[in-house]
């Protein structure tokens, strides 16, 4: 059981990232009781936060209950008892190469990307041990929208570690009325279950944007989540983690309300929107997008089909039309529905 003074091992608590998920997060961790540095790099967006409570840009319509203390300084931000780094998963690599030379040994770097990275097809944690290696590894991941974190609505998510004390260690420090997390030793499937769910969650959103009726999503969305399954069980992912908050919790919500960015992306092309609109910088991000083609070259590797994933990957790289994945998909060869988990 974790004690009261465990607690305190993880007092000063830095935030790497203000968008919306990184100050939802810097929040919690306020509420939480604990000293809080969030990093970002607009200065007008920190100073919003720190001085009148408030993210506009991200969090609409939204007041801190808590105040924020922020930094444009990195390398005061990795001076900490443990880190949240809140990053996209892209430039998840970049910023752990900056703060190198500054983060202690032993410190836990909690990541909060959903992604796969491009071109070597890496877990954050792997990604994160070839640039701090005298960090530890945490990954936390779950059914949350900024936005709910923000207001302190009911949240529930998964924190995993190395080991089952450090997560329970860590779950303890972000803790509160409204934040519960709860610890696992499974990196690697909670990790998949956030990154994968994320290609899923686009899939239906286009189901639903191109009015393909609720039969249809329903199907797209149990198919594709025995797709996320084959894949993260053949890499080493614990069937309960893929059941539980970081797996099947996350596809629930993930795949079902425009709330989430992956599914309101998938909606608006299903509407027929510009996809380099969609995938504009100024965009909201949509991990997913970039996660697609990567999850299908880590299947090839490891000889599993992913052809919902497939789909996705083909629509937004422009080698077929939604009509013409929609076709494809359901002219696949019948099989038992139970093949997936063999």
């Amino acid at each position: 059981m974790t004690t009261g003074s465990d607690k305190k091992r993880f007092q000063r608590i830095s935030v790497l990232g203000a968008g919306a998920w990184g100050t939802a997060l810097a929040l919690t961790a306020v509420r939480a009781g604990r000293d809080v540095l969030l990093w970002g790099r607009n200065s007008e967006n920190l100073e919003s936060i720190s001085c009148r409570h408030a993210l506009p840009a991200y969090l609409p319509g939204i007041t801190f209950d808590k105040p924020i203390e922020t930094t444009t300084d990195i390398t005061e931000a990795a001076d900490a008892d443990c880190i949240l780094l809140v990053a996209p998963a892209q430039t998840t690599a970049k910023i752990a190469e900056t703060i190198g030379l500054y983060v202690a040994k032993g410190t836990p770097i909690i990541l909060a990307a959903k992604g796969l990275e491009k071109g070597t097809q890496r877990m954050m944690s792997e990604v994160l041990s070839d640039y701090l290696p005298q960090a530890v590894p945490a990954i936390l991941s779950g059914p949350s929208f900024a936005a709910d974190v923000a207001r302190g609505l009911p949240t529930a998510v998964t924190i995993a570690a190395p080991r089952m004390t450090l997560a329970e260690e860590l779950c303890a420090s972000l803790s509160s009325r409204s934040f519960r997390p709860y610890a696992s030793t499974d990196l690697v499937g909670v990790q998949l279950g956030g990154a994968l769910k994320n290609i899923l969650a686009i899939a239906c959103g286009i189901v639903m944007g191109k009015q393909l009726g609720a039969s249809a999503h329903a199907a797209l969305m149990t198919r594709g989540f025995a797709e996320i399954q084959r894949l993260a069980l053949k890499l080493g992912a614990r069937p309960d983690t893929l059941m539980g908050l970081s797996g099947f919790g996350d596809v629930a919500l993930s795949c079902s309300s425009r709330q989430s960015r992956n599914f309101s992306f998938g909606y608006a092309l299903g509407e027929g929107h510009d996809l380099s609109n969609l995938m504009a910088p100024t965009a909201k991000l949509s991990e997913g997008a970039y996660t697609a083609r990567v999850a299908v070259e880590l299947a090839n590797r490891n000889g599993i089909e992913l052809p919902i994933a497939q789909a996705v990957a083909d629509v937004l790289e422009q080698n077929t039309t939604i009509d013409e994945a929609v076709t494809k998909l359901m002219s696949r060869p019948l099989r038992a529905e139970s093949d997936h988990i063999q």
